[in-house]
C-alpha cells in the first residue's frame, strides 16, 4: 500500500503522468511540465468564473461520449479475451497472441487520449 501512496505523489496533478521528484530543498513538484502547470491554472480560473467547486467538472458532451465509447470498447475487449482464453478450451500460443493484440488495440486509444482543452476553449 505504501508503494501506491508514493506513486500517487509522483503523478502530475493535471495530466496524471508519472514523473521523478528532484531531490533537494523546496516544495515537491506537483506538475510534470510548465504547460501542465499552466493548464491547471487556467482550469482553476475558469472554475472560479463559473462558480464550480473543486469536485465539479465541465466537459463537452462530445468528449464525454468519446470517452464512454473508448471505455465500452475496452470492456468488450476484456470480455472477449476472458472468453477466448478460458482454460477449459485450452488456448494456444496463437490464441494468446491474438487476444493480447486485440486487448492492446482496444486499450491504446484510451491510454493515449489526453484530453486537453484547446486554447480557444480555455480563453
Amino acid at each position: 500500500m505504501t508503494k501506491l501512496v508514493s506513486a500517487a505523489k509522483n503523478r502530475c496533478q493535471w495530466c496524471r503522468s508519472p514523473f521523478e521528484q528532484q531531490p533537494g530543498a523546496g516544495r515537491p513538484r506537483r506538475f510534470c511540465s510548465q504547460s501542465c502547470r499552466q493548464w491547471d491554472w487556467v482550469a482553476r480560473q475558469r472554475a472560479s468564473e463559473l462558480q464550480l467547486s473543486e469536485n465539479e467538472l465541465v466537459i463537452a458532451r462530445e468528449e464525454l461520449d468519446t470517452l464512454r465509447d473508448l471505455v465500452y470498447v475496452l470492456k468488450c475487449a476484456i470480455a472477449d479475451v476472458e472468453a477466448d482464453l478460458d482454460p477449459a478450451i485450452d488456448p494456444t500460443t496463437r490464441d494468446f497472441k491474438a487476444a493480447l493484440k486485440w486487448l492492446l488495440l482496444a486499450a491504446k486509444p484510451l491510454a493515449e487520449d489526453q484530453i486537453h482543452p484547446s486554447p480557444s476553449r480555455a480563453a
